[in-house]
């Protein structure tokens, strides 16, 4: 099933509430998206102390339903992005992905059930963690053939296509991507609040 991420920015001094019947796994991937986005601040075109600036809200609905694991992790930063950037997000693109502090998107389980529900909500196009492109052999021909599948191994990679254009980056920090990588769930937007959706 999809789960729809909203994210509201406002003044205040840097607290972040987390509603929605979030589970602890759930709740430490909001922590590590905010770190994410903290360390890719200036790249993202974001005051390093903006964080101090504003108070953060991500609430995932149905409240009443609990909800936890790590699979929306990509979906949280990326919320996050738009809200901060106030950068809209592509209105059919749905993602799934666990994300780590560095940035990098980890293997989901479910990808099979995930797919089939963004197919059933409309969605064109899914983002998901590279390291699950074996999985998609389990898949029926004719979900593949109405979904834009785009594997990814970095958050980035999930901004480049999720994201309707790009933050402008800080003066001097148009390297920051490349020197944070080794070299080898349907949105929309009413003032500074974001949903998006993700698996």
């Amino acid at each position: 099933e999809l789960l729809t991420i909203e994210a509201i920015a406002v003044e205040g001094k840097g607290k972040t509430i987390k509603t929605g019947s979030l589970g602890d796994v759930m709740q430490e991937s909001i922590q590590a998206a905010f770190t994410v986005v903290r360390s890719r601040a200036r790249a993202l075109g974001l005051d390093s102390n903006f964080n101090e600036k504003f108070d953060l809200h991500i609430h995932v609905p149905e409240g009443a339903t609990p909800k936890d694991g790590p699979s929306a992790g990509v979906g949280m930063c990326t919320a996050l992005v738009s809200v901060l950037t106030n950068t809209p997000v592509q209105a059919d693109v749905a993602m799934t992905g666990e994300i780590t502090l560095r940035g990098q998107v980890l293997r989901i389980g479910g990808l099979k059930e995930k797919l089939l529900a963004a197919h059933r909500g409309n969605i064109k196009t899914v983002i998901i963690p590279a390291d699950n492109e074996r999985d998609l052999a389990e898949i029926p021909d004719n979900i593949k053939a109405d979904l834009e599948i785009v594997p990814v191994r970095w958050i980035d990679e999930v901004l480049e296509h999720a994201l309707q254009y790009q933050p402008t980056p800080l003066s001097g920090e148009e390297d920051s991507k490349q020197e944070s990588e080794p070299s080898c769930d349907d949105k929309e937007q009413s003032g500074d609040e974001k949903h998006i959706n993700t698996h």
